[in-house]
């Protein structure tokens, strides 16, 4: 049974006044205006009281005695609100023969999930495509829907898959004259990209490992219920793909029920969108669910964070619940940054929609909607602060919200390898640099999905599941992946386990500079400078790259996060932590790409002589301070070399260690870091031809791998009596 309290009058709801839905709690009476729709907005054969001459627009005018003003909008509200909840002009627009829509019908048809791009690295006339986004809750692919995008890509896009930092695929390169054929085939397929993009909720994150466990299944279920109660119900989608054939799941009935209740004036009556209304909401919308310590989903990055509670015998009680965290941001406009969530309340498990629902409405009503850089939920709660908001939102809700729960510490996981699900099957974790899915990777994946019949889970760190193994899948599977090109994660540089990257170049019309394509050298390049500073190559930072300052992989919660700030120019932020949950701060700026060694070299090398017991880089670099590293960085004058050393350890005499010296100098490595690549390579070869070492046989390793840097010394002296320019 759901109590209610009176509101409370002091409370004031200042902001934009443009959706008020019936029995708002804000003193501003609201009055349905009368605006025209074009004929071509209602869909054919569609006997919707939205279509006609006119259609009544919950769209709501401040008023004051003797006064009639309406508030500044932007032009997006404008196109939203003539659109006929999201139809018009697009519906207009896919039918012409020109390559591209116009710019109206380009916002609308981000709600559609889809945006329109051009090749940016092509000159003359733009070659105009689209991306598509799916919505896949807690990044749940079935393996019919992963076939039929694997499918998809090869026959109207550019052959890749691309994985997203929201649990979802993008799909690049697809020309507007097959835009029905691809999105009909997606939603009769088990998928859908209604409201992957826009000013909505988007897609939901959930810890995607499959494990058989009370918390995850109860997180994963919630944020498909959350996902299912904000998505738009008056049809435009399906009118647009598949003529007006909805194709529904069965809900829950909490989600029917939490999505009708108006008994705290949440919903617009009578309207085909009771939560959204015409104009839906100021900005995108993001939502995430968790269970203690899993931040695999960064949940502080997120407008809403949900936790899930449980008792001490593991039963879900309720939630924690987070608000205000995004990304997004304006380079060199300081009113605009990134935030991370703070605490709101904890609510029990059975309401937890309607807590939603009351931060949505939230929003809705108060959000700016006159400029988009401040239209997300983190300016108003700025704005307000977190108590005034708190008031608000129990007035939707109709509770009070009761204290956060205490949570054990945050960790980063990737789940990457082989793990028991707890059902008595398997899962593998494997790793996607960047996301992209292609070549002969995609091909076998592919073969590997197809032939077992198994279903697929996406990660908000770019990675792919496989669910459901057999325990006598597990070694054919294993070779065919790395047959494919798939390393075991134990194989996977460690800088690489944590790395993101947004897409950017060519396609991406906002990017400044790469990401993507840019990040696997830049990785390179770090480790490079790990070797030559003395750091070991076990250790990491957290490095993300962005082309633009948006933030999509993002960036500021990264230890190391590089930011398009211009061609071949990036924005350093440092200070974020392994675990995701401190914000980092500007460094620097406009640090041209070939210079990057000159920032990276300084900073690594003090934070490997300096840093504290366990001291992440990020924490090294908060707790020294940024000046302090400036004048580290200004005054840089290169490594400081040790006087070599006689290693006895790995040189059974001294002239091996001088050969290999030698040999170093030509690849601008020490003689001990030749020797740790010759012995890992050596190592991995043997590996490979299935010959290995039991502790009996260490004696014959070291006797086999001495006579290897005995051949390089030979080696060593006929390249010295070469004549210079042979060398090379």
């Amino acid at each position: 049974m759901r109590t209610s309290f009176r509101a409370d009058p002091t409370v004031r709801i200042p902001g934009f006044s443009g959706l008020r839905a019936s029995g708002s709690s804000s003193a501003a009476p609201w009055r349905p205006s009368l605006l025209p729709v074009h004929p071509s907005a209602c869909p054919s054969g569609s006997s919707s009281s939205s279509c006609g001459s006119t259609v009544v627009r919950a769209v709501s005018t401040p008023i004051k005695p003797g006064v009639e003003a309406q508030q500044k909008r932007s032009k997006v509200e404008i196109i939203k609100e003539q659109s006929n909840f999201i139809r018009y002009p697009l519906n207009e627009e896919l039918l012409t023969e020109a390559p591209n829509i116009n710019e109206s019908a380009t916002q609308i048809i981000k709600f559609h999930g889809s945006y329109q791009q051009y090749n940016r690295d092509e000159r003359g006339a733009k070659s105009y495509s689209f991306m598509l986004r799916t919505k896949n809750p807690f990044g749940d692919v079935p393996n019919r829907l992963y076939l039929v995008m694997d499918d998809l890509a090869d026959q109207f896009g550019t052959g890749t898959l691309r994985l997203t930092t929201r649990q979802t695929f993008q799909l690049h390169g697809v020309l507007k004259k097959d835009l029905k054929t691809v999105m009909s085939t997606i939603i009769n397929n088990m998928g859908s990209t209604l409201g992957a993009c826009g000013d909505l909720n988007r897609n939901v994150l959930a810890p995607a490992a499959p494990y058989v466990k009370k918390d995850y299944l109860f997180a994963q279920q919630t944020a498909e219920n959350v996902a299912s109660l904000l998505t738009p119900q008056s049809g435009f989608y399906f009118d647009m793909w598949v003529n007006g054939e909805k194709i529904t799941l069965d809900e829950p009935e909490e989600v029917v029920r939490a999505r009708n209740d108006n008994s705290h004036g949440t919903n617009f009556p009578d309207s085909p969108e009771p939560i959204y209304g015409t104009q839906f909401l100021p900005r995108k919308f993001k939502v995430a669910v968790t269970v203690p310590t899993d931040n695999s989903v960064d949940l502080f990055t997120n407008d809403i964070g949900l936790v899930v509670i449980s008792d001490d015998n593991g039963e879900p009680q309720g939630f924690n619940i987070y608000v205000g965290g995004g990304m997004g941001r304006t380079h060199r406009l300081e009113s605009t940054f990134a935030r991370l969530s703070e605490p709101l309340g904890y609510v029990p498990k059975e309401d937890i929609l309607y807590a939603v629902k009351a931060i949505v409405v939230t929003q809705r009503e108060n959000g700016r909607r006159d400029d988009r850089k401040y239209s997300r939920m983190k300016y108003l709660i700025s704005s307000w602060g977190i108590e005034k908001f708190r008031n608000v939102v129990e007035q939707y809700y109709g509770k009070k919200f009761e204290p956060v729960r205490e949570l054990p510490e945050w960790e980063f996981k990737s789940y990457l390898g082989w793990q028991q699900q707890g059902d008595g099957g398997w899962f593998c974790g494997i790793h996607v640099d960047s996301g992209r899915i292609k070549g002969q990777m995609k091909k076998t994946l592919r073969e590997v999905i197809e032939k077992y019949n198994l279903n697929v889970r996406l990660t908000p760190n770019q990675n792919l599941i496989l669910c459901n193994i057999k325990n006598s899948w597990r070694r054919p599977i294993t070779q065919a992946l790395a047959q494919g090109g798939f390393l075991e994660p134990k194989y996977v540089d460690s800088l690489n386990v944590t790395a993101m990257a947004c897409p950017a170049l060519p396609l991406c019309p906002l990017a400044i500079t790469e990401a993507e394509r840019g990040i696997p050298d830049i990785l390179k390049r770090v480790r490079a400078v790990f070797e030559k500073v003395g750091l070991k190559y076990n250790e990491s930072v957290v490095i993300r790259v962005t082309g633009c300052p948006n933030g999509c992989a993002r960036p500021y919660m990264a230890e190391l996060g590089l930011v398009g700030d211009g061609p071949n120019s990036y924005q350093i932020w440092l200070g974020g932590t392994p675990n995701q949950t401190s914000l980092a701060r500007t460094f620097m700026e406009k640090v041209k790409i070939q210079d990057l060694e000159k920032v990276f070299e300084p900073l690594f090398y003090h934070w490997k002589r300096k840093r504290l017991s366990k001291e992440s880089f990020g924490e090294f670099t908060t707790r020294m301070g940024f000046e302090n590293l400036r004048e580290l960085v200004d005054k840089w004058d290169g490594v400081v070399k040790s006087p070599s050393r006689y290693n006895l350890r790995l040189f059974a005499d001294k002239a091996t260690y001088e050969a290999m010296e030698e040999l170093g100098k030509l690849q601008d490595k020490s003689a001990h870091q030749l020797a740790i690549e010759v012995v890992r390579n050596f190592v991995a070869a043997q590996q490979n031809g299935k010959v290995f070492f039991g502790p009996s046989s260490a004696w014959s390793c070291c006797f086999w791998i001495e006579m290897y840097f005995s051949r390089l010394s030979v080696v060593t002296t006929l390249i010295s009596k070469l004549p210079p320019a042979s060398r090379i």
